[in-house]
C-alpha cells in the first residue's frame, strides 16, 4: 500500500509532464556542440587516410559537406541557447530533425562514394558506417524518430552501394544492415521512453519539493496560527473562569445527563449547597424538577434532542435548608463535532423577589381598579338617571355638562376594564371559555354592535364580500372584544364620511379576518411597538382620538391564547388593515371529544385555583365559576366529565336540588361535592349515588384530589390523546 504522498508521487511520474519536450530540446542542443566536433574531427581523420587513395576533389568536396552540415547544427544550436527561454520546443525539435538528416546524409554520401575499392577501403568505409550509426545515439535518442532519420539517411545511401555492388556477399551484408537499423531504432525508442520517464521522476521530484516547501511554509503559518489560537483560548478560558466565579448568578455546567460537572460560588449561595456536595449530583431531580421531577426529565430529554438553547423558569427550586426559591434557568447546549450535546452550560436567575412584587402589583392593580369601579359604577348609573329624566328635566346646560361627565365615566370605565384585562392576561389568571364560533356571524354581529361607535366620526363599517361559513374554536366573548377593538381602532383613525372594511377569507387550515382603514398609516418608527402597553403613535392620539392604548396589546394577547396569529399591513391606496388568523375547526373536530373537562363551582377563588391548578397539571381543561347561575351556562354549552360542586352557593340554597334540575344538561357527567371541612358533608340520598361520586375537602392533598376525580372519570392524558 503506498501512502498518499507516494500515491502523488507515482502518478506524477507517470502522467504526461509539459516540461518532458523542453528537457529533450535540451539534451540534444546541449550535445550538440561537441557531437559537431566529433563528427568534424572525424572526419578530418577520415579525409587525410582518403587523400592518399582517393582523388583529392572528390575528398575535398565532401570533407566540405561534412563540414558545412556540422556548421549548420553548431549555429543552430547556438541560436537555441540564446533564446531557449522564448522558445518553442516542438519547432526546434523539427530544426534537429533537419540538422540531424543533413549531417547523416554528409555520413550517407561518404559511405556510397568511398566504399566501392579496395578490401581494406570497404571495411574501414563500413566500420565508419557502424561508428557513425551508433554515435547517434547519444545525441539523438531522447526523440526516437529523430534518431530514425538520423541513421535512415547514414545507412540507407550505404545499403543502396552494397545491393549495387553485385556480389554475393554484399547481397546478404545489405540484406543484414536493415536489421542493424531495426535494432539501433529500437534501442533509441527505448531510450526514449527512459529518457521521458526520468524527466517526469525528475519533475514530480521538482514538483514534490515544490509542494513540500509550500506544505512546510503552510505548516509554519498554520502552527503559529494555532499558538497563536492557543492563547486566545487559554486567555477567554481565564476570562471566563473569572466571569463565572464572580457572575453574581448561578453557573453551573452538566453533561447530557443532567450530571452537575462544576458550579461556581453564586450557585453555592444561592442554593445553599457546597460544589464538592453537588458535584455528580442530578441537576435535574436537585434543581429544575420543581413538583413534576418525571415531566421535567422528559422535557430534558427532548431538549438534548433538539440541541438548542432554551429558558425555563421553576417556581419551586427547593434551597438546602427547605425554602423555596423561584428561578429562571437558561440553558445553552455545547455540542460537539458530530452535532451532539456533550456539555450543557445553566444560568440560574433567583426570580423570588421580582415573582413576589409583580404579585404585589398585580394584586394591587387588581384591587385599585375595582375599588374604583365599584363607585364609578354607581356614579355612571346616577348620571345616566338624570339624563334620563326620572328626576325631572334638567335644564340644558347642565344636561350638557352631565353628558360631558356621563362620556368620561365610560372612558374611564373603559379604561379600568382593560387594565384589569392586561393585568389578569399577564398574571395568567385570564381564562378562556372556548367553544365552537360561528364567524360570519360574529363579524355581522360586531358590525352592527360597533355602527353607533362609528356613526360619533362619521365612518361607515361594511363587510366586503360574503365572509366564508367557517366556525372556529374561541372564547367568543373575547373574540368579539377583539374584532371590537379593531374596528374602533379603524374608525378613530379613519377620514370622515370614509368607511372602514372588513374582509375574511380561507388561507388552508386557518380563516382570516382583516380590518382595514384609509386613515394615516402607522410611521415606520411605531411599528415594532404596535402591540405593546399603552403605545400611542403620537401622545396627541390618545387626546384627539381617546383610548388607553392598551386595546391592540389585550387583542394580540387573547388572539395568541385562541392559538391564532394577529398582525398589520399596508393597505393599496393607503391605509392599514389589521388582521388576526385563527385554526378553522373541522366537522370531525366539533363533533369529537376534546381533553376531558372537569367544571369547579366554588365561590372561594383561592380553594378554585388550588384545585384548577392541581387538575390541570394532570392534563383536564378545567372551567371554573363563582355560582350556580354561570354553571348552569357553561352546562348548556359543553358537556363536562367530572363537576366538583360546592354544597353551599350563593344563589343555589340546595345542591341537591340543582343537580335535579340540571339533570338533562348533566348527562354522564360525574359529580364530586366540595366541602369546606369534614364535618359539612351532608348525608346523599340512595338515587343520588349514581352521580354523586365522592367528596372532596378544599384543602386535600394533590394526591387525593387526582385520586377521587380519575376515580371518577379517568386519567385526563389517555382520553385526550384518543
Amino acid at each position: 500500500m503506498l501512502d498518499p504522498s507516494e500515491k502523488s508521487f507515482a502518478a506524477g511520474a507517470q502522467a504526461p509532464v509539459p516540461d518532458v519536450e523542453r528537457e529533450r530540446c535540451d539534451f540534444i542542443y546541449r550535445r550538440a556542440l561537441p557531437g559537431t566536433g566529433a563528427a568534424l574531427a572525424f572526419s578530418l581523420l577520415l579525409s587525410a587516410y582518403l587523400l592518399r587513395v582517393r582523388p583529392a576533389e572528390l575528398v575535398l568536396l565532401w570533407l566540405a559537406l561534412a563540414i558545412g552540415c556540422a556548421g549548420y547544427f553548431a549555429a543552430l544550436a547556438l541560436a537555441y541557447r540564446r533564446s531557449r527561454e522564448s522558445a518553442e520546443p516542438q519547432l526546434w525539435i523539427r530544426r534537429a530533425a533537419f540538422a540531424a538528416a543533413m549531417l547523416g546524409a554528409s555520413w550517407g554520401f561518404a559511405a556510397a562514394v568511398f566504399f566501392p575499392g579496395a578490401q581494406d577501403e570497404q571495411v574501414l568505409i563500413a566500420f565508419v558506417v557502424a561508428l557513425v550509426t551508433a554515435g547517434g545515439l547519444p545525441l539523438f535518442s531522447t526523440v526516437w524518430w529523430l534518431y530514425a532519420l538520423y541513421a535512415a539517411a547514414v545507412i540507407l545511401p550505404f545499403n543502396v552501394v552494397l545491393f549495387a555492388h553485385g556480389t554475393a556477399f554484399f547481397r546478404v551484408f545489405g540484406a543484414v544492415v536493415p536489421l542493424f537499423y531495426l535494432a539501433a531504432v529500437a534501442a533509441a525508442h527505448e531510450l526514449a521512453s527512459v529518457f521521458a520517464s526520468a524527466y517526469g521522476v525528475r519533475s514530480a521530484y521538482r514538483r514534490l519539493a515544490d509542494d513540500n516547501a509550500e506544505v512546510q511554509t503552510q505548516l509554519a503559518e498554520q502552527l503559529d496560527s494555532l499558538l497563536e489560537a492557543h492563547r486566545e483560548v487559554q486567555a477567554y478560558g481565564r476570562k471566563l473562569a473569572l466571569f463565572s466565579e464572580r457572575a453574581p448568578i448561578a453557573v453551573l455546567e452538566t453533561d447530557a445527563r443532567g450530571t452537575i460537572l462544576e458550579m461556581n460560588p453564586a450557585a453555592e449561595n444561592l442554593f445553599g449547597w457546597a460544589a464538592s456536595e453537588m458535584l455528580g449530583r442530578n441537576v435535574v431531580t436537585m434543581l429544575l424538577g420543581g413538583d413534576d421531577v418525571a415531566r421535567t426529565e422528559q422535557w430534558w430529554r427532548d431538549f438534548i434532542a433538539a440541541g438548542k438553547p432554551e429558558t425555563l423558569v421553576v417556581d419551586e427550586v427547593l434551597r438546602r435548608d427547605g425554602l423555596a426559591l423561584a428561578c429562571e434557568w437558561t440553558l445553552t447546549p455545547l455540542l460537539d463535532e458530530d452535532g451532539k450535546v456533550s456539555t450543557i452550560v445553566l444560568h440560574g436567575r433567583d426570580m423570588t423577589q421580582q415573582r413576589a412584587s409583580e404579585r404585589v402589583r398585580s394584586e394591587f392593580t387588581s384591587t385599585l381598579s375595582h375599588e374604583l369601579r365599584t363607585p364609578l359604577t354607581s356614579i355612571l348609573g346616577s348620571l345616566q338617571l338624570l339624563r334620563s329624566g326620572v328626576m325631572g328635566d334638567v335644564p340644558k346646560d347642565q344636561d350638557e355638562l352631565v353628558e360631558i361627565a356621563e362620556k368620561n365615566s365610560k372612558r374611564l370605565l373603559d379604561l379600568i376594564n382593560e387594565v384589569l384585562d392586561i393585568e389578569k392576561i399577564e398574571s395568567g389568571r385570564m381564562s378562556l371559555t372556548p367553544e365552537p364560533v360561528q364567524l360570519d356571524e360574529l363579524l355581522r354581529e360586531a358590525l352592527t354592535l360597533n355602527q353607533g361607535f362609528a356613526d360619533r366620526f362619521s365612518v361607515k363599517l361594511r363587510l366586503e364580500g360574503e365572509p366564508p361559513r367557517v366556525m372556529v374554536r374561541a372564547d367568543r366573548k373575547r373574540l368579539m372584544q377583539v374584532v371590537t377593538n379593531l374596528l374602533s381602532n379603524a374608525a378613530k383613525f379613519s377620514p370622515p364620511n370614509g368607511s372602514v372594511d372588513v374582509m375574511a377569507s380561507r388561507r388552508e387550515g386557518n380563516v382570516r379576518v382583516g380590518v382595514g382603514d384609509r386613515g394615516p398609516g402607522i410611521p415606520e418608527a411605531f411599528r415594532s411597538r404596535i402591540f405593546g402597553r399603552f403605545a400611542q403613535a403620537h401622545s396627541a392620539d390618545s387626546r384627539i382620538k381617546g383610548g388607553s392604548g392598551l386595546g391592540l396589546a389585550i387583542s394580540k394577547r387573547l388572539v395568541e391564547m385562541m392559538q391564532g396569529v394577529i398582525g398589520f399591513e399596508e393597505r393599496q391606496g393607503g391605509g392599514t388593515t389589521f388582521f388576526f388568523e385563527l385554526p378553522v375547526l373541522a366537522a370531525a373536530e366539533r363533533d369529537a371529544a376534546g381533553p376531558v373537562r372537569v367544571l369547579i363551582t366554588e365561590q372561594d377563588t383561592v380553594a378554585a385555583e388550588y384545585l384548577a391548578m392541581v387538575l390541570e397539571k394532570a392534563g383536564y381543561r378545567v372551567d371554573h365559576v363563582p355560582n350556580a347561575q354561570d354553571s348552569k351556562v357553561l352546562l348548556e354549552r359543553w358537556h363536562y366529565g367530572c363537576w366538583l360542586l360546592n354544597t353551599r352557593l350563593p344563589d343555589a340554597g340546595d345542591a341537591l336540588a340543582l343537580l335535579d334540575e340540571l339533570q338533562a344538561q348533566l348527562r354522564d357527567t360525574r359529580v364530586v361535592l366540595l366541602a369546606s371541612l369534614g364535618t359539612d358533608r351532608v348525608p346523599v340520598p340512595e338515587s343520588k349515588r349514581q352521580r354523586i361520586v365522592d367528596w372532596l375537602v378544599k384543602n386535600d392533598s394533590r394526591e387525593r384530589i387526582l385520586d377521587v376525580v380519575e376515580d371518577a372519570i379517568g386519567p385526563a392524558l389517555p382520553r385526550a390523546a384518543a
